[in-house]
């Protein structure tokens, strides 16, 4: 099984960035515990602070790789190429937020990638992302 990780715009600060929101630990350092969890699973990790580069990236997995994980962080609220992106390939993508994006600006609060995709989950941290591979691994053996 091949999955790809893709995080948006800032996420490239994550251990820095607003540690109350987001806490202490890097993407990076998280993708190696994510990797060691998940041995079974070829996992490929990918941040952009450019909607085109996360637009090519998941035009290029996504008819090879079993399914896409994707926080596309401030493009979320506003990008709907990213939501065609998603509706052209044939993986399965799975929204994940690490803050509950419900309870924080008004503005975070719709989602114009999530109808494209099979689900959404946040709020749980960096483990939004473990939970949605396990969306994904359900997803598949559900087919």
């Amino acid at each position: 099984m091949k999955i790809l990780l893709t995080n948006g715009p800032n996420l490239n600060l994550l251990g820095i960035r607003e540690k109350s929101i987001y806490g202490n630990t890097s993407f990076e350092d998280y993708f190696q515990t994510l990797k060691q969890n998940f041995p079974e699973i070829e996992m490929e990790y990918f941040q952009s602070n450019v909607e085109g580069e996360l637009i090519n990236k998941i035009h290029e997995r996504g008819f090879d790789y079993d399914g896409i994980i994707i926080n596309a962080g401030a493009y979320t609220h506003t990008s709907v190429a990213i939501r065609d992106a998603i509706s052209g390939i044939k993986a399965p993508v799975v929204e994940v937020h690490i803050s509950n994006i419900l309870t924080r600006e008004s503005f975070r609060h719709e989602s114009l990638i999530g109808p494209a995709c099979i689900g959404s989950i946040m709020g749980f941290g960096l483990d939004s992302y473990r939970l949605g591979i396990e969306a994904i691994k359900g997803y598949i053996k559900s087919k």
